[in-house]
């Protein structure tokens, strides 16, 4: 039981900092599911917006994830991912740290740039793009949804099955198109049904947002991208040389 708080304002803290407890000593195992939120009720004697409180704070900090219809489940060691470097690839990246990484294209087809796109890719309003949608899972696990942006003058025969290895490898190998460098853009990003749907996460979790223009040799943009990162499983490296 969790001893009452005086003004009741940090009872959800002692019940947060109790799964806490739980999880570092093993009761609750990686990836095994949580008491529902009745049961945590029942074992610490508060209600269901201090339970729900407490379970919000731990998603957000990435110590539980939920899945839409199933329940809250622990969380595994988070990925890591490298933000200042295109050389290794996020196949790379998670083989790497002893996991099984998977791209899956869920949609790849040719659409006219609209204004916004004309605006990043600095073509014509209206001229033809490759718009390509992808799904990055970690131990079959969804935690990246991505939607890129080329100008299809300059990637006319993209294909699927490269894009399910490595865009930037098929750039390179079967265009010629090599990146020299990219502008990235990090921020909080709230989840909106689209996300929640091909993260398997509940509207409004939290998630990360990284918007990415990448540049060839002659400062031609060659790719604007937004990719949506599950708030519970990333976690973000940046390095700096000096």
């Amino acid at each position: 039981m969790v001893e009452e708080a005086r003004d009741g304002s940090a009872l959800h803290l002692k019940v947060k900092d109790a799964i806490i407890q739980l999880i570092n000593d093993g009761e609750y195992k990686p990836n095994s599911q949580l008491p529902t939120e009745a049961e945590f009720c029942e074992k610490y004697s508060v209600s269901r917006t201090t339970v729900r409180t407490a379970l919000q704070q731990l998603t957000t900090e990435g110590y539980v994830y939920r899945k839409r219809g199933s329940g809250t489940f622990v969380s595994a060691n988070k990925v890591k991912q490298i933000l200042t470097t295109t050389v290794d690839h996020f196949s790379s990246q998670i083989s790497m740290q002893g996991k099984k990484p998977l791209i899956k294209v869920i949609k790849l087809e040719v659409i006219p740039a609209d204004e916004f796109l004309c605006e990043q890719l600095k073509l014509q309003e209206g001229e033809p793009v490759n718009m390509l949608e992808r799904i990055r899972f970690v131990n079959d696990e969804p935690i990246q949804f991505e939607t890129a942006y080329l100008p299809w003058y300059k990637t006319p025969a993209l294909h699927k099955q490269g894009c399910e290895k490595s865009l930037y490898s098929q750039l390179q190998t079967q265009f010629g198109l090599k990146i020299n460098r990219t502008i990235e853009t990090l921020e909080l990003f709230i989840a909106d049904q689209e996300a929640a749907e091909k993260l398997n996460i509940e509207v409004g979790d939290p998630c990360f947002s990284l918007d990415t223009l990448a540049y060839l040799h002659d400062e031609s943009i060659i790719e604007y991208s937004r990719t949506i990162y599950r708030g519970d499983l990333a976690h973000f490296v940046i390095e700096r040389n000096y």
